[in-house]
């Protein structure tokens, strides 16, 4: 099998269509052999043009399905206010498409061998991994895993880090990162593991959220863009929700 080398993993986007654009910008001077979209792609405010504008990226991408796509999939019964505004701007066919995304990848990369791209863990979409969680609970998530690289996201945390023989990565977040910095988040992957990030206009990307009409639009631009969420107290919130 060809080896894919490298590999864009883009994760968590919730329909910041700025911070997208700048990624992508950046990564036309990548020459990547695809790109993984690792899911929670549109649940913000610009989840219609977030959405056609990924699936209009030529080349190989493979889609990853995340847990609040589910969510955007199904308006009517979703939890989350934004994951419901959001879900009633796309059209039908567009949320078919988000329901019907897988929720694993798995790319031969070269440098580092089979590499699984799943959306929080390999099984489950919603399952709380950061960088605080004890390797033992992370060894029991892994266990019966064959691949070398899992890489995640859902938790907006980055991470790379070895679980005996696997190499746990979580690519980080570029519309909602929990990093004490704003910018977007994301990573190489091949022929090692490179973690991003990559500036904004900040202004414009503000300017976006106010006039989108989103629920707590306001509250959103004031806690993630004008300013950061701090990386240790986002990982320790994390921790203490999580199972085990």
């Amino acid at each position: 099998m060809f080896a894919l080398m490298p590999v864009a993993a883009l994760y968590d986007v919730h329909g910041m269509l700025v911070p997208l654009e700048a990624v992508l910008a950046a990564l036309e001077r990548e020459q990547v052999d695809a790109i993984v979209i690792g899911g929670d792609v549109v649940a913000g405010a610009q989840p219609v043009e977030t959405l056609e504008r990924l699936r209009a990226l030529p080349g190989r991408v493979h889609w990853v399905r995340g847990n609040v796509d589910r969510e955007v999939a199904a308006p009517e019964s979703a939890e989350w206010p934004v994951a419901r505004w959001s879900g009633e701007r796309l059209n039908e066919a567009q949320r078919s498409f988000l329901a019907n995304l897988p929720e694993r990848q798995q790319l031969d990369v070269g440098g580092l061998g089979r590499v699984l791209f799943c959306h929080a863990t390999p099984r489950s979409d919603e399952e709380i991994v950061t960088p605080l969680t004890p390797i033992e609970r992370l060894e029991a998530i892994l266990e019966g895993v064959s691949a070398d690289v899992v890489v995640c996201g859902h938790t907006h945390i980055q991470d790379d880090r070895r679980v005996g023989a696997i190499r746990w990565v979580n690519a980080g977040s570029i519309g909602m990162p929990y990093e004490s910095e704003v910018a977007a988040f994301w990573a190489l992957i091949g022929p090692d593991v490179e973690l991003r990030r990559t500036s904004f206009d900040v202004d414009a990307a503000v300017a976006a959220v106010r006039a989108s009409g989103m629920p707590t639009a306001e509250e959103f631009a004031s806690e993630n863009l004008l300013a950061a969420p701090d990386r240790d107290e986002a990982a320790a919130f994390f921790e203490s929700r999580a199972d085990g």
